[in-house]
């Protein structure tokens, strides 16, 4: 009888802050259910890295409450993912320590989103902003995952917890899977209603994105008021036409429709029905998965119920990991 093959796992991190957008929809949680079956997969709300900048503590609970709400109104299984805030299983804090030793000044001060932050966070440039890529690297190592989807402004942090991860491995032998980047097979990149060069941002100002849990005459404005150029012209070309590129790759995803086809279809409406077209697509996808989240926001004991029992999972995992890096770097074991 042949063995039956270990499923991958793959590791997702999000702050809980700001807002998700329909790019965090369209480039990611549209596509985690899909991983489920053919994947372990792990979703972590990393309210650790929210505190590098400084937060209302009431605020912050709040938004892990919600992040945790709309992964499940997205359809997550919390039997099948593992659904944790970062903060309620402590190794990733502990290995985050052990790795600072493994990790390198130089690496860090190249780290460009540090150095983006610290422009943006002037008054406030602590040590958490500066080792941020360790304890990054500590959450995805923990849980010896195989794969991370990364967009761009991520690939550094990937690939220095490769590098700690190699380094590791090479002085104490193989303790670490070194992780791979994921590609999905389906989704998109959803740029900025304002400014089509740059990808939608829930840091960014309120009107360069959609949020998931805008209400329809929102999304309808927000729309209306998209960049997009002065031909009037509906085709697909992200050079020249950004803003209409944009627009086309929200409405091709979410409906299914070739760009060829909505050039035929919308072509001779002008933008302003091209952009109505948008908001309704939009709209009907948004609807059924903005209803199931205030169900699963309003019903605080089932939350607190899938926040502890993943919890109490992850801890599994990552205690495991833990008391092999500490075996390997020499602490005593502990028998608490």
């Amino acid at each position: 009888m042949e063995p039956v093959q270990r499923k991958q796992r793959i590791f997702s991190g999000i702050q809980p802050t700001g807002v998700l957008t329909l790019g965090n929809y369209i480039g990611a949680l549209r596509n985690f259910k899909l991983l489920e079956e053919e994947y372990n997969c792990v979703y972590s709300i990393v309210d650790l890295h929210a505190i590098t900048v400084r937060q209302d503590p009431t605020a912050l609970r709040k938004a892990c409450f919600t992040v945790m709400s709309l992964y499940l109104a997205v359809g997550l299984d919390p039997d099948k993912s593992l659904i944790y805030f970062q903060s309620h299983v402590p190794q990733h804090a502990e290995l985050a320590w052990v790795l600072n030793c493994f990790t390198y000044m130089g690496e860090l001060s190249r780290m460009t989103q540090f150095k983006d932050k610290s422009q943006r966070h002037a008054d406030n440039i602590n040590a958490g902003l500066f080792t941020y890529p360790v304890l990054m690297a500590a959450d995805i190592l923990l849980y010896q995952t195989d794969l991370v989807p990364v967009g761009a402004d991520q690939k550094q942090h990937l690939e220095l917890a490769r590098d700690v991860a190699e380094r590791f491995n090479n002085l104490y032998g193989p303790v670490f899977v070194v992780p791979q980047p994921y590609i999905p097979k389906v989704g998109g990149r959803v740029m900025s209603l304002q400014d089509p060069a740059r990808k939608m941002s829930k840091s960014d100002p309120e009107d360069t994105y959609i949020a998931m849990l805008d209400a329809p005459d929102v999304i309808r404005k927000k729309l209306r008021r998209a960049v997009t150029d002065s031909e009037n012209c509906i085709r697909y070309d992200p050079e020249n036409k950004p803003g209409v590129s944009n627009l086309m790759n929200i409405l091709s995803t979410l409906t299914g429709m070739s760009y060829d086809q909505i050039t035929l279809e919308y072509g001779s409406k002008g933008y302003g029905g091209f952009k109505n077209a948008v908001a309704e697509a939009v709209i009907e996808e948004l609807k059924p998965i903005q209803a199931r989240f205030k169900e699963y926001f309003a019903d605080k004991a089932y939350l607190e119920q899938v926040m502890t029992a993943s919890a109490q999972r992850a801890q599994a995992i990552a205690g495991r990991t833990m008391s092999k890096v500490r075996r390997r770097v020499g602490l005593a074991p502990t028998r608490l």
